[in-house]
């Protein structure tokens, strides 16, 4: 049962007073507090339980662009954020809410839908600060594409603006009704024009394409009679190729045992469709910018034959940078299960957790999940302005779905009121950060090239 027990007309007030504790334009531009930790030093602090062969990737990939750095860079917004003033109003939080963790997929009805993709850093949090994270991001979308900053500020208005309005609509809708809204491909085609409608039907054709039978084919082969997955060192690299035979053996024997008890973590249903798959090979991948270092390993299994395969990513989870001193006492991979499951409209059937022991001992936490499954992203370096902006909106209104389905819709609608303060104060935030980040990446550049 929920545990908000007030009516609308109470919740509304507590969104009203809240306002009063914190304007709205005190969500304006961002100045660095005086003890402002060192930028360097959080994602060097960060990198301490990765493993160190592949930060030097980390560090490339962080240092192609500004926007690419605040990509890898959420421990260093959380930082600040939490020593700005907040609203107090806590929703479930993606924390990591920037452009590229946006995506198609296919729903479990075999639909096409878009929605966030990625809740490593899911934790509850002042709902502002996964709107500022999006907005920044923008911001840096558009210096990227040499944008004007009055269209920069044209962008971060409607962004923020769809943002207000989309909560607003939520505030009036029953449980249900905000529990069943999501953003289904085809309807958001509907709403476009033709150019537009062109260019996410290619963008939906081509995640139709990427399924497990497609990375199956790109990424295994026959060897010596047996499917094994295909070397790409360093961003795939086979279990057989990274460990000598006894450690390799013992590696697929955990994975093999994660995957047991991760079985208990599935629904009923989902349980018996994961048995009818038999374990064939494992392989290590490296993932996204700010994931690199991380541990991740990709599972592949088959069904009825050999052209039935399934490819499971299993990756570690860390403490979410918004909360890492308050461990899940189930462990960091239910926490990003339960997040997503919170935040998604709907999730990957074999989305799951466990907890296992490495070959050093420690204990580390993972969360698994199909590798493809239409995925599929969009990217931004061609958009003009006005498909940013309308890119930009998209991803607004699916964050605001996801706040509404987790926090108190009606205080937060209540609380960004019907004017423009919102979107006026969050444009320049946005701005200032972005400002912030490009300082930020230079340093960072210096350090790692050092």
């Amino acid at each position: 049962m929920s545990t908000v027990l007030a009516g609308p007309r109470a919740r509304a007030e507590a969104g009203r007073a809240a306002r009063e504790r914190t304007p709205l334009d005190r969500h304006g531009s961002f100045q660095p507090a005086a003890d402002r930790p060192d930028p360097v030093d959080l994602l060097f602090a960060q990198e301490a339980n990765r493993l160190p062969e592949l930060l030097d990737l980390r560090h490339k990939r962080m240092r192609a662009s500004p926007l690419a750095f605040y990509r890898g860079a959420a421990a260093v917004l959380a930082a600040d954020l939490a020593a700005q003033p907040h609203s107090g109003l806590t929703a479930q939080l993606c924390g990591d809410a920037h452009l590229y963790n946006f995506g198609l997929f296919a729903s479990p009805e075999r639909r096409l839908v878009f929605d966030l993709n990625d809740f490593d850093e899911t934790f509850p949090g002042p709902f502002e600060w996964d709107v500022k994270r999006l907005l920044v991001s923008v911001a840096l979308a558009a210096r990227a594409n040499d944008f004007g900053r009055r269209d920069r500020a044209w962008i971060l208005r409607a962004a923020g603006r769809r943002y207000r309005e989309a909560m607003a609509g939520f505030r009036k809708l029953g449980e249900l009704d905000v529990w069943y809204a999501h953003a289904d491909v085809d309807d958001v085609m509907a709403r476009l024009d033709k150019e537009r409608r062109r260019k996410v039907a290619a963008a939906g054709a081509k995640a139709r394409a990427r399924t497990s039978l497609q990375a199956y084919r790109k990424l295994t082969e026959v060897v010596g009679g047996r499917r094994r997955i295909v070397a790409d060192p360093p961003l795939l690299v086979p279990a057989a190729d990274l460990l000598p035979e006894v450690e390799r053996v013992e590696l697929e024997e955990q994975i093999r045992g994660l995957l047991a008890e991760y079985r208990e973590t599935l629904a009923e249903d989902r349980r018996h469709l994961f048995d009818a798959y038999r374990f064939v090979d494992l392989a290590r991948k490296v993932v996204g910018v700010g994931s690199v270092g991380t541990r991740c390993w990709i599972v592949l299994l088959t069904g009825r034959d050999d052209t039935d395969p399934l490819l499971l990513q299993v990756k570690e989870a860390n403490r979410s940078v918004l909360g890492p001193d308050t461990p899940d006492p189930l462990g960091e991979g239910h926490r990003v299960v339960a997040g997503q499951r919170l935040m998604q409209a709907s999730s990957d059937i074999f989305l799951g957790w466990d907890r296992a022991v490495g070959f050093d001992g420690q204990t580390r936490d993972f969360y698994v999940r199909q590798l493809r499954d239409w995925k599929g992203s969009v990217t931004t370096e061609e958009m003009n302005p006005e498909g940013l902006r309308a890119y930009a909106e998209l991803c607004s209104w699916i964050l605001a779905r996801a706040h509404a389905r987790s926090g108190d819709r009606i205080a937060i609608a209540a609380y960004l009121g019907r004017g423009d303060r919102f979107e006026r104060a969050l444009a320049d935030f946005a701005e200032s950060y972005a400002t912030q980040t490009e300082r930020d990446h230079a340093a960072f550049k210096a350090a790692t090239k050092s």
